[in-house]
């Protein structure tokens, strides 16, 4: 079933989980990714990123996620991540999106405010959620090109948007780690962010940022984990691993591989600690 992110990101945030956010980019990834929810029985967030728009656009991603997400035995919060675009958010928000990320966090204080204001008001209309980000999660192209999130400009960015949950830059980065191995995060910000916000906090990056880290930053207050990259270089890794006779054969050892990764995150988030009803 679809729903929104709001109750179980606040559940997250009281009882100390977080919820894995999967991207997905076509049938076998989403396939995957909800067998690994359902066969745990806990909530999932799906997401489709405004990046993918060249492998499987707008219309076909909400397409797939709806039909999955309609059916699905587990809570399904349809994501839309790191939309750059005000306009393509605001078309997921009015178009079956149940949460939407609008990702200004390249621009001013300023202009990421308004940006972010605008869609709030749209989404909020809608009885759609809002994602932002302050701090700028990198990639691993350069040495260092992400920002740490300040507390005082998070405070005052909560204040002025009113925005429902809140990507905050500790140190990771998107993509693979290729010249340093596993991150050091600065899970000190991360500690002080949690006291000084009252809304969910979001980790992006979390592909190669290493299990004990991750959990810990569960436990300082994260309520939503982002992962990528991990699953698709495991759906890559899949097919590569032998010959095989057909497509479909390839295709179910590839979802075999995605979905036991991503139960793997399940555990590693804490998510089993999610109570229906609550």
């Amino acid at each position: 079933m679809l729903v929104t992110s709001k109750l179980y990101l606040e559940q997250a945030r009281n009882k100390g989980f977080a919820l894995p956010h999967f991207n997905y980019w076509d049938s076998n990834s989403i396939r995957a990714e909800l067998a690994a929810a359902e066969k745990l029985n806990l909530p999932v967030i799906l997401a489709w990123a405004q990046k993918h728009s060249a492998e499987i656009n707008i219309y076909d991603a909400l397409a797939l996620g709806k039909y999955y997400g309609e059916k699905a035995s587990v809570p399904v919060i349809l994501h839309l991540d790191h939309g750059t675009d005000p306009d393509l958010v605001k078309w997921g928000a009015a178009n079956g999106f149940t949460s939407v990320m609008i990702d200004a966090s390249d621009k001013s204080f300023e202009e990421n405010v308004a940006t972010t204001k605008s869609i709030v008001e749209y989404a909020h209309q809608r009885g759609v959620n809002v994602e932002a980000e302050i701090g700028h999660v990198g990639t691993n192209s350069t040495e260092d090109n992400s920002n740490y999130t300040e507390v005082d400009a998070a405070t005052a960015f909560q204040n002025e948007t009113q925005v429902d949950s809140l990507a905050v830059s500790i140190g990771t980065s998107h993509g693979v780690y290729k010249h340093h191995g596993i991150p050091k995060l600065n899970f000190e910000r991360l500690q002080a962010l949690r006291e000084a916000l009252n809304i969910p906090l979001v980790l992006h990056g979390g592909s190669s940022s290493g299990d004990e880290n991750l959990t810990k930053t569960v436990e300082l207050g994260v309520t939503k984990v982002n992962i990528y990259t991990d699953l698709a270089n495991i759906s890559l890794k899949a097919a590569q691993e032998k010959p095989f006779e057909n497509e479909p054969e390839m295709a179910e050892h590839q979802r075999d591989e995605i979905q036991n990764l991503a139960e793997h995150y399940f555990g590693v988030f804490k998510t089993n600690k999610y109570q229906y009803g609550d």
